[in-house]
């Protein structure tokens, strides 16, 4: 017996729900890539890339995802020997300090912790430690999408200078663009990267960069560099160069859909929605939480992102039972745990294209499970949500 039908909804954190007026931007016949139609796109979505940044450089669109984008930053300011300082808060910097030492880094782990966010003072000391300023680049992600940690990136960005240290700083955005407040040129960041099929609610396939100054002085003389990625072959002036070839037309249509709507709604306010609906899935964890089975993977209630929320389970259940439940039975998609939490955990994504009722729904569908798995829990979680939003979201 089940009792799913029509549209699935996605919780995953990547690719996200897509609006319905994203696909239609899609279905439309192919753009003369040489046409002036093809120049103000392109013109039109860089320059509105660096507004979601907020900088004043220059951004770069890729035809890849996010393991694209770190590439390209890596061989665009790096040259081989190089060393780097990758800050660890869970799967994802690690990650791209690996792809970087497959190109011929040196990497030097700053060890974190899964259950916990940077902590900007150790950073601090460890380039006080670095008196011959061996380190070229410091890697961090502001939220790492496996444990669920907010890096505090403002905050890294003044220990960083506070120190006179001439390290790049390298920000990973892909699960925070668009869904929480990021100030590149404030907080002091060098490059940015990130991906469409998050927060920007587009299908995978396109990743970005934005460059301030500092990088492209840096970047003349990387050793790094391959045609593809290259930042100055982008430069030129042919449009086509600005994808390394023909350009992807209909995903440039959809970012430019999705980008609109968002303007629309208005940074602030999404951002504010981002806020209100991560609450409500916190305040139904901490409810579910009382029947000391489940519990949040993020130990401070300060470091827990707003796009995903890392909720494991004691070693006595099994979360793919959860997670089969609620997408066989129910039509609800949750994350899976990774990397360190294989097996122990699940995922709640709350980025992009949500709102109340599919937030409420996947809530409400996981209650369900548990009952009907007889996993212990604290009752009333939706309840607690609901309430949440009842005494926020006000008339």
């Amino acid at each position: 017996m089940v009792v799913r039908a029509g549209r699935e909804f996605l919780a995953i954190p990547g690719p996200t729900t897509m609006p319905d007026e994203v696909l239609q931007a899609m279905h439309r016949p192919a753009l003369d890539i040489y046409s002036d139609q093809m120049v103000q796109l392109t013109e039109g979505l860089l320059r509105d890339l660096s507004k979601l940044f907020a900088t004043k450089g220059r951004s770069y669109i890729y035809i890849a995802n996010g393991h694209g984008a770190w590439e390209a930053v890596i061989s665009n300011v790096l040259s081989r020997g190089d060393k780097i300082l990758v800050l660890e808060s869970g799967r994802f910097a690690v990650g791209w300090g690996n792809a970087a030492a497959a190109m011929g880094a040196d990497v030097e782990v700053l060890k974190g912790d899964w259950r916990r966010a940077i902590r900007p003072a150790e950073v601090e000391a460890r380039l006080r430690q670095d008196k011959d300023h061996s380190i070229k680049a410091i890697l961090a992600v502001q939220i790492d999408t496996a444990s669920g940690a907010v890096n505090d990136i403002e905050a890294i960005g003044k220990a960083i200078k506070s120190t006179g240290h001439p390290a790049l700083f390298l920000v990973d955005t892909v699960a925070s663009l668009g869904c929480m407040l990021f100030e590149m040129d404030a907080w002091g960041i060098d490059v940015a990267m990130s991906g469409s099929q998050k927060g920007l609610m587009t299908p995978p396939g396109l990743s970005f960069c934005a460059v301030n100054d500092r990088a492209h002085q840096v970047h003349k003389t990387a050793g790094m560099r391959t045609p593809y990625w290259d930042w100055t072959e982008r430069d030129l002036a042919e449009n086509y160069r600005k994808f390394g070839g023909t350009a992807p037309i209909h995903l440039l249509f959809a970012l430019r859909q999705a980008i609109d709507m968002i303007t629309e709604e208005g940074l602030p306010n999404v951002y504010l929605r981002h806020r209100l609906l991560a609450e409500a899935v916190r305040r139904a964890v901490a409810i579910w939480a009382q029947g000391q089975v489940l519990g949040f993977n993020i130990a401070e209630a300060g470091e827990r992102s707003d796009t995903v929320t890392t909720v494991v389970m004691a070693s006595s259940h099994n979360p793919v039972a959860l997670q089969r439940y609620c997408k066989e039975k129910c039509g609800v998609v949750l994350g899976v745990g990774i990397g360190e939490l294989a097996g122990q955990a699940f995922r709640i994504a709350h980025m992009g294209h949500v709102n109340a009722p599919m937030i409420l729904g996947t809530l409400g569908v996981i209650e369900v499970a548990l009952h009907a798995l007889g996993i212990p829990h604290g009752r009333g979680g939706v309840e607690a949500a609901i309430d949440w939003l009842g005494e926020t979201v006000t008339a």
